[in-house]
């Protein structure tokens, strides 16, 4: 199954089949787990928009393809910073190395997550930890990292990435779905908190997509019909599909929209 970039979709005239955004061009936006999955068609669809992007991931190889990907476009050409989200200096210094780079965010998308699937009886302490640490607590220290930026900017947008999972009735990955859960009240209150500087905080929950690591490991034939039958719309969801929405909250067209969950599942909840 093929995977397409929403940045490569054009209609026959060679036009933009979806939206441009003017006013993204030229912001600056950091993305967290850039280099695969829905992180590097976020990073490919804000840069496609002329937006100046840098990423961090634990991922060197993979943010290597994703740049020479990338280098086929006409667009600026994004900044990758190793880091591991799971160390909290490191995600401050990663912010950091974009801000010296290619100027102050007014864009941040935490995506970096690890859906490792786990049963509730082998979950030790230790384990909770490093759950909370790659999928909810960096979200938090990389929005504190941004926030200073954004306010000398006259504000910004920030989009945290949920899941499905922490609504639907998925089981055997409990520590995954309680930090999914969390972003969504994290979003709410850091929202009104900083909403009189102007910066919007919205938390994006992409239903059962269809990513790379999805196909490998889980996307069975069985399982593929299950979740279209649960949908309203009976296509699969892509990451490009989620990628458009992360668009749209990052732009100017959203300017008073925040504090709220944007639902991208095909109509299954």
């Amino acid at each position: 199954m093929t995977i397409a970039s929403p940045a490569a979709e054009a209609t026959e005239a060679g036009e933009p089949r979806y939206a441009v955004y003017p006013s993204l061009r030229d912001r600056v936006a950091f993305v967290s787990g850039g280099s695969t999955g829905l992180g590097s068609e976020f990073v490919t669809a804000l840069a496609a928009q002329g937006v100046r992007v840098g990423f961090a991931d634990i991922d060197a190889e993979g943010a290597e393809r994703l740049l020479g990907r990338i280098a086929a476009l006409d667009c600026p050409k994004p900044v990758f910073v190793p880091a591991d989200v799971r160390d909290v200096e490191q995600v401050r210094a990663a912010v950091a190395a974009v801000e010296t780079e290619l100027g102050p965010i007014s864009i941040l998308v935490n995506n970096a997550a690890n859906d490792e699937r786990h049963d509730t009886g082998d979950v030790d302490a230790a384990f909770w930890d490093n759950g909370m640490a790659v999928n909810l607590r960096h979200h938090f220290f990389a929005i504190q990292a941004v926030t200073a930026g954004m306010r000398e900017l006259g504000g910004g947008s920030i989009i945290n990435l949920g899941s499905i999972s922490a609504h639907a009735d998925f089981v055997g990955l409990p520590v995954y779905i309680a930090a999914k859960a969390a972003i969504e009240g994290m979003t709410r209150t850091l929202a009104r908190e900083l909403g009189p500087d102007r910066i919007r905080v919205n938390c994006v929950i992409p239903g059962w997509v269809l990513t790379e690591r999805q196909l490998a490991l889980w996307a069975t034939p069985e399982t593929l019909e299950k979740v279209r039958g649960a949908q309203s719309l009976r296509e699969h969801v892509m990451p490009a599909d989620v990628a458009r929405m992360v668009l749209w909250l990052a732009a100017d067209d959203s300017a008073m929209c925040t504090g709220q969950n944007w639902i991208v599942d095909g109509g299954w909840m």
